[in-house]
C-alpha cells in the first residue's frame, strides 16, 4: 500500500492526536449535524480502521464532542485481516465479503471470520494472501487468512 497516495486529512481529538494511534471511525453524532467543519471529519468510511501517520499545523478547532478540541491529522486506512474461503482467496480478486453464520463463539478464529470493519456484501479486494488459518475450522469450512481492502463500487 502506498501510504503517500492514500493519506487522508481529517480531524481528531487533540488529546489522542499522536502518530501511531489507531481507531475505528464510528460515524458522525447528532452534535455533528450543525457543525461547519463536519465535512473534514465525516469523510472517513464508517466502520473502517485508520492509523494516524502525520500531524498537521496544530491549530485547535472547537468541537462539541472533544473537550480539548480537534486538530488536523493525516491518516491511512488500515487493511482488514480476515478469514476468507480458500477458493476465492486469490491476490487481486474483487469479491463481496460474506459474513459467516457461525455460532461457535468460543472459537479462537471467530474475530477473523467476523471482522468488525466489514458487513456482508461489502466490496473488497484481496490485497495479499497471508497463509493458512491458525487452526481447522470447527464447522468444516476451508478458509485462509487474507489482507482485504474495502473498495467503492
Amino acid at each position: 500500500m502506498n501510504e503517500e497516495v492514500n493519506k487522508i486529512i481529517t480531524l481528531c481529538g487533540k488529546d489522542w492526536a499522536k502518530i501511531g494511534t489507531e481507531f475505528i471511525f464510528l460515524g458522525g453524532k447528532q452534535e455533528c449535524e450543525s457543525c461547519k467543519i463536519k465535512k473534514t471529519c465525516l469523510k472517513l468510511k464508517e466502520g473502517a480502521k485508520y492509523k494516524i501517520v502525520g500531524l498537521r499545523d496544530g491549530a485547535v478547532q472547537e468541537c462539541p464532542l472533544h473537550d480539548e478540541g480537534v486538530v488536523a491529522v493525516e491518516v491511512v486506512e488500515l487493511p482488514i485481516i480476515a478469514l476468507v474461503d480458500s477458493k476465492i482467496a486469490v491476490e487481486g480478486a474483487k469479491i463481496h465479503y460474506e459474513r459467516r453464520n457461525c455460532d461457535v463463539y468460543d472459537c479462537s478464529m471467530y474475530s477473523l471470520c467476523h471482522p468488525i470493519e466489514l458487513n456482508s456484501g461489502d466490496a473488497v479486494i484481496v490485497e495479499r494472501v497471508i497463509g493458512d488459518a491458525p487452526e481447522q475450522c470447527r464447522k468444516g469450512h476451508s478458509v485462509i487468512v487474507a489482507e482485504l481492502r474495502r473498495i467503492e463500487e
